[in-house]
C-alpha cells in the first residue's frame, strides 16, 4: 500500500510504533497516549511491515535494530514501493554516519537512544505538522498482468515473470502510465535518467525484451507501439 497526501485536520495522529524493547515501548505508548495520540505497537520488523502496509498511519516510529527485518530494510521497503507517511527513526547509533545512514534510507527525522521523551514529542509534533496520508495499493494491476511493489513479484495469469532490474523499472513506469502514450524521450528520463538524446536503441531493446516476457505465450497483448510517438501498456477493449 502506497499513500498520498489529503489534508490534515486533527491533532490527534494515529501512529506505528515498531520497537522490541519493552521499556521504551512503555514510555513511548503511554507519553503519546496521554497527548491524545492513537498508538499501535509491533514488536519485529516483519510484522511492523505488515501492519504498515495495510492500514494507514500519520507516522511511523521506527528501531532500526529489529528482530527479523531490520528498521532501515523496512522503511526502504516502504519507500521502493511510493510510501510517503513520514518515519522517525529511533537508535542507539547515534553518530554522524548512522544519522545520514538512516535519513539516506527514507527516514524523515532521527533521534538517539537514550533520548527524553519531550524531544520526542516535540518531533512527532513536527512531523504532524506535514499533511496526513491517505491509503492506495501498492499492486499495480493492467489486465491479467499484476506488479507487487512490496513483494517484487510480476505475474501474468497467476505465471511468474522474472524481470531484470531495468525491466522492472520501465514495466512499472508503463502500468503507473497504463493507457496513456510514453514517448522514448519520457521513458529515457524516468527510466534511465538521461535528460538527453544518448543517440542509443536502448528503449527499443528493452521495449522487445518486455514483450517477450510478458505478452508471449499469452492472447492479448498488452505492450503497444504508438507509430512515431511510443509505446502505450493497456489491454484492448
Amino acid at each position: 500500500m502506497v499513500w498520498s497526501i489529503v489534508p490534515n485536520r486533527r491533532d490527534e495522529m494515529k501512529i506505528l510504533l515498531i520497537e522490541d524493547d519493552g521499556e521504551t515501548i512503555d514510555c513511548i505508548t503511554t507519553g503519546l497516549r496521554d497527548r491524545g495520540h492513537v498508538v499501535f505497537h509491533a514488536a519485529g520488523g516483519s510484522d511492523g511491515l505488515r501492519l504498515a502496509t495495510t492500514e494507514a498511519y500519520d507516522l511511523l516510529i521506527v528501531d532500526r535494530m529489529l528482530p527479523g527485518l531490520d528498521g532501515l530494510s523496512l522503511v526502504k521497503t516502504l519507500r521502493d514501493a511510493g510510501s510517503k507517511t513520514p518515519v522517525l527513526f529511533l537508535s542507539t547509533l547515534s553518530g554522524i554516519d548512522d544519522r545520514v545512514i538512516g535519513l539516506n534510507a527514507g527516514g524523515d527525522d532521527y533521534l538517539g537512544k537514550p533520548f527524553a521523551f519531550s524531544e520526542l514529542a516535540a518531533r512527532v509534533n513536527a512531523l504532524g505538522r506535514r499533511p496526513t496520508l491517505a491509503p492506495v495499493e501498492t499492486v499495480l494491476h493492467v489486465a491479467d498482468l499484476e506488479m507487487d511493489l512490496l513483494n517484487r513479484t510480476v505475474r501474468r495469469g497467476g505465471t511468474v515473470i522474472d524481470l531484470l532490474p531495468r525491466e522492472w523499472q520501465l514495466l512499472e513506469y508503463l502500468m503507473r502510465n497504463a493507457g496513456k502514450v510514453m514517448t522514448r524521450t519520457m521513458l529515457l528520463e524516468r527510466v534511465w535518467d538521461f535528460h538527453f538524446d544518448p543517440r542509443t536503441n536502448v528503449v527499443e531493446t528493452h521495449i522487445s525484451r518486455l514483450r517477450q516476457k510478458v505478452d508471449k505465450g499469452f492472447a492479448v497483448d498488452l505492450i503497444h507501439t504508438v507509430r512515431g510517438t511510443g509505446y502505450c501498456l493497456h489491454a484492448p477493449e
